[in-house]
């Protein structure tokens, strides 16, 4: 006398399972991708537009949920000019593609993606070592357009090579790395005192 074999020792069935497992991780994939698209889009919550730049901006640790969180402030113009959001994307975008044109990763991470040879770049707007808020984008733009005279190593012995950056381009890279410091990165990178943090 032959026994039915039971329902979860049949091939049919873990067919089905298959395919049913596959539908739904494909499902959730679009569902967590749009809701990703929403959460990284230029001008919502988490990045700020680009005439953020036109703002004071500092992090606050927010000790209940354990993360620092960008504060958009009053006015802070860059460069003593107020950018309309068209004027603003077009100097980022500028300066987001000399970051690129530059390969800026092969040493720095921005947003922790690259090469850990030189210093993160996600909140170099907001890094002390730029001494004070008067001085940093002189000083920042005076490093760009020329590292070795003005050599900034952040307690490294690196030092940044000359890439012949343009005066237009360093504005614009300014311009870039402000408003990326703007963006809600989930607390990353942890333990950052920002320039206008008090010491303790």
């Amino acid at each position: 006398m032959n026994e039915k074999n039971p329902l979860w020792a049949s091939e049919s069935f873990w067919k089905k399972v298959a395919i049913w497992v596959t539908a739904g991780a494909f499902l959730l994939l679009v569902i967590l991708t749009f809701d990703s698209l929403s959460q990284t889009q230029i001008g919502g919550q988490r990045v700020q537009s680009y005439s953020v730049i036109n703002k004071k901006i500092d992090y606050v640790y927010q000790p209940d949920l354990h993360k620092s969180v960008p504060v958009i402030g009053e006015t802070e113009l860059l460069f003593g000019q107020e950018f309309s959001e068209e004027e603003a994307q077009k100097l980022v975008t500028l300066g987001k593609k000399t970051t690129q044109a530059k390969n800026c990763m092969n040493c720095h991470t921005l947003l922790g993606n690259g090469a850990y040879f030189a210093p993160d770049l996600t909140k170099a707007w907001l890094d002390k070592e730029w001494l004070s808020t008067d001085l940093r984008e002189n000083l920042m733009v005076q490093f760009l357009l020329d590292p070795e005279k003005n050599a900034r190593t952040f307690g490294s012995d690196r030092k940044m090579p000359n890439l012949h950056i343009t005066p237009e381009e360093a504005k614009g890279v300014v311009a870039f790395l402000k408003w990326m410091s703007s963006i809600d990165t989930n607390g990353f990178p942890y333990h950052f005192k920002t320039i206008n943090a008090k010491e303790e």
